[in-house]
């Protein structure tokens, strides 16, 4: 008979509290010491159990036995001349990479997090779509981004991260309880202590899996992706749309609402000459009239390979605002993209790194005053 290969250690940063407690009492521990681990692990960034100095020896030496701690390796880190973004490529131990990304707006800190490598939606502006599906993170290296953007900011500015969108890499409801894992984790006063109407979810069109996230008592706010007022044009523009039609994701973003209670945010990528028309504006307003809602346009961060999409010029953009703000009475918001100029579409620092290696680290520039 062939032997079974040996089962791969427990990664801690993966563990919620409850499970920790359970692995410590397991060991014969008392179950407060899974708060001292969540607090070396998620608090202070410690990977080595070795340097996690208020556990005995015996006890370290018993966790190794078991368990370790992950940590992506930092491949590239690239920021815009602004300061207002600063984007980190990081290699898995499969060495596969993935992007995450640091903008600073305001007062707000917010880290954009990938939930995979790749893509399997093959959205046909995305550059991740370009990619393909590769893998799905787990929930320690989502956390992992996190946890390495947080240590960075405050290292390098004494600031903390105030917001977390799941808008990187991946559809986040494809690797759907890895990235809640992720999310709970996020929440621990241990470590980053980030609540659910600090973070955002973000999804091509998913409706179970929007389904399902509206049950989770996590209070989370949800961007969803639609991009077009018709399902002949999302059906080409977004292949998902094939399965799951405007009409039902609707449905699903009035059922998040009545459950959660907040209101879904609507992102619109506006492609020149492909969905920027009046008509377009006027469907939108129509189409979202009966859902409680916010509508975000968000020009084309247009790829650094040849496209067929452009971005609209800004008198046609501003058209487009102005029929959706007359005739909608929803909120309507423009994103600019932050750190064009940094490869700033997720899915771009990648290719451009597997095509030509950069320099390894950009400091974040100081805070004002």
């Amino acid at each position: 008979m062939t032997p079974s290969p040996p089962a791969e250690p427990l990664d801690l940063k993966s563990l919620l509290p409850d499970e920790l407690r359970a692995l410590v009492s397991r060991l014969g521990q008392d179950e407060y010491r899974a708060g001292q681990i969540l607090s070396w692990i998620h608090g202070k960034g410690v990977e080595d159990i070795d340097q996690m100095s208020n556990l005995s020896r015996a006890f370290r030496e018993q966790l190794k036995e078991v368990a370790g701690v992950s940590r992506l390796r930092e491949v590239e880190r690239q920021g815009s001349p602004g300061g207002q973004a600063i984007k980190f490529l990081f290699e898995l131990p499969t060495l596969e990479r993935v992007e995450s990304v640091l903008i600073i707006d305001g007062k707000r800190r917010t880290a954009c997090l990938s939930s995979q490598v790749g893509c399997a939606l093959d959205c046909k502006f995305c550059a991740t779509g370009r990619m393909g599906f590769l893998r799905n993170l787990s929930a320690a290296q989502i956390i992992d981004q996190l946890l390495q953007l947080s240590r960075v900011l405050l290292a390098e500015r004494g600031e903390r991260v105030t917001n977390v969108v799941m808008m990187g890499m991946g559809e986040p409801l494809h690797n759907y309880e890895e990235v809640v894992r992720a999310l709970r984790l996020m929440r621990l006063e241990h470590g980053p202590a980030i609540g659910g109407r600090k973070v955002t979810v973000s999804t091509a069109g998913h409706v179970p899996g929007i389904q399902r996230l509206a049950r989770e008592e996590l209070n989370l706010g949800l961007a969803i992706s639609l991009n077009a007022t018709t399902d002949e044009l999302r059906d080409q523009l977004m292949p998902i749309n094939r399965k799951y039609q405007i009409a039902e994701l609707l449905e699903a973003a009035a059922e998040y609402f009545e459950l959660r209670g907040r209101r879904v945010t609507f992102e619109y990528v506006l492609l020149a000459g492909v969905n920027d028309h009046d008509e377009d504006a006027l469907r939108l307003a129509d189409l979202t009239r009966a859902v409680p809602c916010k509508l975000n346009l968000i020009p084309y961060n247009e790829l650094a390979e040849d496209t067929p999409f452009r971005r609209p010029p800004a008198e046609r953009v501003a058209r487009f605002r102005e029929l959706l703000e007359t005739h909608t009475p929803m909120a309507v918001t423009l994103r600019e993209s932050r750190g064009r100029d940094i490869d700033a579409a997720c899915g771009q620092l990648y290719q451009a790194q597997e095509r030509q290696p950069r320099p390894a680290r950009t400091a974040l520039p100081a805070p004002a005053g």
